[in-house]
């Protein structure tokens, strides 16, 4: 059986089994001569098994062990960051968040964490003492995906992240992790990333960055982000963090003969044509929040079609929460607040601002390594 078949067998979306492939967590299978993924019986009962073992007791599995790191999480968002250092050992002291609808849901999973909202009267000693501290300060000024010009760190939105530094440099945490859109490199030909950057190094942070996309994590959507890494009065430590000591071979399709290109990862469907449907990208062009109508992500671009019955249509607001690599449902809150078409445009923002959990991941297992001294 193809994919989707397999996918329904197994009791997950089609998206989170490719998800699964792409990242390694379950071996890949078999091929047909169309180069389509083919499931035998034995294949659906060890993914079955692995899906299984990560479903209890909970959709997020934290570290069992006590906590000797902490990490306190600015413009919180619906918490990409906080997952992700959780699941690496770390635990969040206080979250700072403005707008509502994300406070509602960062309440509907950690009900018992401190909120502060709103950064310009937040005070350093209503910050819990934390290693690290984490934040995607809001990229507004610095997208391009913005129209007109973009005002940078200038703008009222951006501009936040001098509170952001007027609280790092009372606070001195050991280590500060920033996380934006890659815009930012560019943003005023590249001098509001070195205003950031001296900021910091007057703090006395040395800072590394680095790109990261996160569909080289197992995400299925290409998002490109950078993350800048200060670590107090280390040099080292930024390199340590955001780069390994070795490279591993690159894993490139080769191109065709007679000059023909290799599929894009935008080619490459999930699906079966030949079926009702749906079928969709493999890898979602880049979400992101915008104030258009009540859609709230680009989807011209990312959208699901049913061949047979020539319709197209945008992704649900769970589907989004796949492509972003969230638990399902995480978007929707404790208490719905909103209905319909609001609480969809709610939901589509808030995940297009998101960070995806497994980059934050990947950063808070080396960070943690840091910390605990290990190369």
């Amino acid at each position: 059986m193809y994919l989707a078949d397999a996918a329904k067998e197994i009791g997950v979306s089609s998206i989170t089994l490719k998800r699964w492939i792409l990242s390694g967590k379950v071996s890949d299978v078999a091929r047909d001569k169309n180069n389509w993924r083919v499931f035998n019986n034995g294949d659906i009962e060890r993914i079955r098994n692995y899906h299984l073992q990560i479903s209890e007791p909970a959709q997020i599995t934290y570290c069992s062990e006590q906590p000797k790191h902490t990490i306190a999480s600015f413009f919180s968002g619906i918490g990409g960051f906080d997952i992700g250092f959780e699941k690496a050992g770390f635990k969040v002291t206080v979250q700072c968040e403005i707008e509502p609808f994300c406070v509602s849901i960062l309440n509907k999973h950690w009900p018992s964490i401190p909120k502060l909202s709103d950064i310009k009267e937040v005070k350093i000693d209503d910050i819990p003492t934390s290693t690290v501290w984490v934040g995607g300060f809001p990229c507004q000024d610095l997208s391009l995906a913005r129209m007109g010009q973009r005002k940078g760190l200038r703008g009222s939105k951006s501009g936040l992240f001098y509170e952001f530094a007027r609280l790092v440099g009372e606070g001195k945490p050991r280590v500060v992790v920033i996380e934006n859109v890659a815009g930012l490199l560019s943003s005023h030909k590249g001098r509001d990333l070195g205003i950031l950057i001296s900021t910091l190094a007057e703090l006395g942070y040395a800072v590394g960055w680095r790109t990261f996309n996160s569909k080289n994590f197992g995400v299925p959507q290409s998002r490109q982000r950078v993350y800048i890494v200060g670590c107090y009065r280390d040099e080292r430590g930024p390199g340590q963090i955001l780069f390994e000591p070795e490279c591993s071979e690159r894993d490139t399709e080769k191109g065709g003969s007679n000059g023909t290109k290799s599929k894009t990862p935008f080619q490459e469907i999930v699906g079966d044509t030949s079926g009702e449907g749906p079928v969709i990208q493999s890898i979602a062009y880049c979400l992101y929040a915008t104030s258009a109508r009540h859609t709230g992500t680009d989807w011209s671009r990312n959208y699901a079609c049913y061949p047979n019955v020539g319709m197209v249509r945008r992704l649900i607001p769970s589907e989004c929460e796949g492509v972003m690599a969230f638990p399902k449902n995480w978007t929707l809150p404790g208490n719905h607040i909103l209905e319909g078409d609001d609480l969809d445009s709610a939901r589509y923002h808030a995940l297009g601002n998101a960070v995806t959990p497994p980059v934050a991941e990947w950063i808070a297992n080396k960070v943690m390594s840091y910390l605990n001294g290990e190369n």
